[in-house]
């Protein structure tokens, strides 16, 4: 099995193969033919890919290549390369490197001016985004979330005036705690949706603001269970007074703290890029409510 890049290259391939992430059906033609093609196989879990090699009738060796073995285990695969073998790499589900093992053996083959040869097929992030009807023309995805609360809100923070669309995967029994945090974090109303067991027996897509949300999943812990992909819509600056951002005010009352009102607005515009007048009309709005 050759591209156009490898026919004539004396080094092997290593293809990066999407596998399915529930449903058996999604897997594509092509992956199959590679995987049976290939000399080795770089599996995730070789226990958890040999049924999935085992319901496709493919034969061909399976090694380990996780996270807590990739760095050492990586030479031995690309000594394979090297050598001329085909070897293709997969994840227990999915598409390889998104939130999985797998990034140090691709830079490793690159460098070594191995040919890297995406097979696309299922992925979580994308299938959940193009069913979860909030803006995908922009979107970020941030993986898992630390697991520790403190971390967790912390990180919300950073992404808390993020435009684009936001996602995360989130382990299941972590999944309550995390709504919760977002929601307050970015607000009762933020529009989200929690999509859980995609393509499996249990599929859930479910869309609601965050306060609605959360309390959706606290009142069912059938949807505590599964793997779990969480969109968030990206923020909206309000209009008016409230259209400064936070970031802009900490500035603007940090200014405001020494020197003249008129001052402080037009320092503070020129820090932030926000109209000069909109922040002096929203420092005067603060000292009339104080």
């Amino acid at each position: 099995m050759t591209t156009s890049a490898a026919a004539n290259s004396p080094l092997g391939s290593l293809y990066v193969v999407a596998t399915p992430i529930g449903n058996l059906d999604d897997i594509s033609a092509r992956a199959l033919t590679i995987l049976r093609s290939v000399a080795l196989i770089a599996a995730e879990d070789t226990r958890h890919s040999a049924r999935l090699m085992q319901h496709f009738g493919i034969g061909t060796p399976l090694a380990a290549c996780h996270e807590h073995n990739e760095r050492d285990q990586g030479g031995r695969f690309l000594a394979r390369l090297l050598a001329g073998d085909d070897v293709a790499l997969i994840s227990d589900a999915g598409t390889p490197l998104i939130s999985d093992p797998g990034y140090h053996l691709v830079r490793q083959a690159r460098a070594a001016g191995v040919a890297v040869v995406p097979v696309p097929g299922a992925c979580a992030l994308i299938a959940a985004l193009s069913a979860a009807g909030l803006p995908s023309d922009r979107f970020i995805f941030e993986g898992f979330l630390p697991a520790k609360a403190a971390g967790r809100r912390a990180r919300l923070e950073q992404v808390k005036e993020e435009p684009r669309t936001l996602i995360f995967y989130e382990a299941p029994h972590r999944i309550l705690e995390c709504l919760q945090d977002m929601q307050s974090v970015f607000g009762d109303e933020r529009p989200a949706l929690l999509a859980r067991e995609l393509t499996k027996t249990f599929e859930t897509l479910k869309g609601m603001p965050l306060a609605e949300l959360a309390a959706w999943v606290a009142a069912d812990s059938n949807q505590q269970r599964g793997e779990c992909v969480v969109l968030v819509a990206g923020w909206q600056a309000p209009e008016g007074e409230e259209a400064v951002s936070a970031e802009a005010m900490r500035v603007l009352n940090l200014l405001l703290a020494e020197m003249p009102l008129k001052r402080a607005a037009a320092l503070a515009a020129e820090i932030t890029g926000v109209r000069k007048n909109l922040l002096y009309q929203v420092a005067l709005e603060q000292q009339r409510d104080v």
